[in-house]
């Protein structure tokens, strides 16, 4: 039987690269000169620190650090921007950004729901963090491909592990 898995993974590499970047534009911007802005990674937890004086530089941080991934062929998406933390200390502002990998429950039920009702001769189920998908025909995984890509999920996702 042919299958192949459905993940969210993001290229940690690619990300740090992407935002390294982003450090060296906004370092070099005019209207960033004399700034006290930073820009923190933590690979281990994968989040995302960014301190700033005001919220017209923190959006400018952000639009950056995105446009860097766009290039880098990252999705934005992985960036978890419903969970940012906030908070004022001083005259600097900071926001913690979460990296989301894997997919959750929720959008792991949405996708098997989605390839169900899609009437195609293949199996779907949710492990872990991860939807495998198995058909006896390539074809019939390549639709489901071609329909998961045309779904919005809220999640950029990858297929991985085809095996025929």
């Amino acid at each position: 039987m042919a299958s192949f898995d459905i993940v969210n993974k993001v290229d940690a590499q690619l990300l740090d690269n992407a935002i390294n970047v982003a450090r060296k534009e906004i370092l070099n911007r005019f209207d960033f000169h004399g700034s006290k802005s930073e820009i923190n990674y933590d690979k281990k937890t994968l989040t995302l620190q960014i301190m700033t004086e005001n919220e017209m530089r923190l959006e400018a941080i952000t639009d950056a650090i995105r446009s860097r991934m766009i290039k880098q062929h990252l999705n934005p998406l992985c960036l978890d921007m419903s969970k940012e933390h906030s908070s004022a200390s001083g005259m600097m502002i900071r926001k913690d950004i979460k990296v989301r990998e894997g997919i959750d429950k929720e959008v792991g039920k949405k996708i098997v729901k989605d390839i169900k009702d899609s009437k195609l001769k293949v199996q779907a189920s949710i492990m872990d963090d991860q939807v495998r998908v198995t058909a006896k025909k390539i074809d019939d995984l390549q639709a489901v491909i071609s329909l998961m890509r045309q779904g919005s999920y809220e999640l950029p996702l990858q297929f991985v592990n085809m095996k025929s």
